[in-house]
């Protein structure tokens, strides 16, 4: 629920591994502190945000900032291990929860935070499932980004607050976000100009690829996303605000 803090899942749900700064939260009755963590958002404003509410609640935290996934990579492949990661869900260069995904494949002891705008039913859920440590609504005041944060390095899973009844629509989403994540990066550039109202002549053009190329495209697509109808494709990624610009 938006402005409100949510609570924390099992730890056994599948998440990132428990943060390192954990163990010293454990030891020491949640007044570890915190050495490093890295802000990956392409807006300079959130970061600032974001860097502010970290350095006010963990003293001495060493702070690193990113503004793309591949930035991101790069910084952790050079400096290694951090206490938590704070990944925007729209970052440049990804679709969905592409990003997540990847970093995890990458570094697989890495955990990651999903700090996002967007807050459609099931989105929360469905990046826990993705492999995140937590969800955090960039709407959050700051104490509660605060006890989040706190929450999640205790080695907790944290999400925000689900409405009663929306148990359906999560999984209804998380069904929709895996079907997408299913389509090739080519696949999705073509999804995303069907989304625009393109037709196969255009995509063609835009994309600099035979028409057979684009029918095999959107053949594929409809299956892996088990639609029958480029219109019936458009509403049901337009369920999880699949933009113009392929994000969903």
């Amino acid at each position: 629920m938006t402005g409100s803090l949510g609570a924390a899942l099992p730890s056994a749900a599948p998440a990132s591994p428990v943060p390192p700064a954990a163990v010293r939260y454990a030891s020491q009755g949640g007044q570890g502190y915190v050495e490093r963590v890295l802000i990956a958002d392409d807006h300079p404003m959130v970061r600032d945000g974001l860097r502010t509410v970290i350095a006010v609640a963990f003293d001495q935290c060493e702070l690193f900032e990113a503004s793309s996934i591949d930035e991101a990579a790069a910084i952790v492949e050079r400096e290694g291990d951090f206490d938590l990661v704070m990944l925007d869900l729209n970052m440049p260069g990804t679709t969905g929860f592409s990003g997540l995904v990847a970093m995890r494949d990458r570094f697989p002891s890495l955990p990651i935070v999903i700090v996002s705008a967007a807050q459609e039913r099931g989105l929360a859920r469905s990046a826990i499932a993705a492999g995140a440590a937590g969800f955090i609504p960039k709407s959050l005041r700051r104490s509660a980004i605060v006890d989040a944060l706190k929450t999640i390095l205790s080695g907790d899973i944290f999400l925000p607050e689900v409405e009663e009844g929306d148990e359906a629509a999560d999984a209804e989403t998380a069904d929709i976000l895996a079907r997408i994540a299913s389509l090739t990066p080519q696949q999705k550039v073509v999804l995303r100009l069907i989304v625009e109202g393109k037709l196969n002549k255009q995509i063609a053009y835009d994309l600099d690829v035979s028409m057979t190329t684009v029918k095999a495209h959107v053949s594929a697509i409809l299956s892996k996303l088990r639609v029958f109808s480029r219109t019936q494709a458009v509403i049901l990624v337009g369920k999880v605000n699949f933009a113009a610009d392929g994000r969903a």
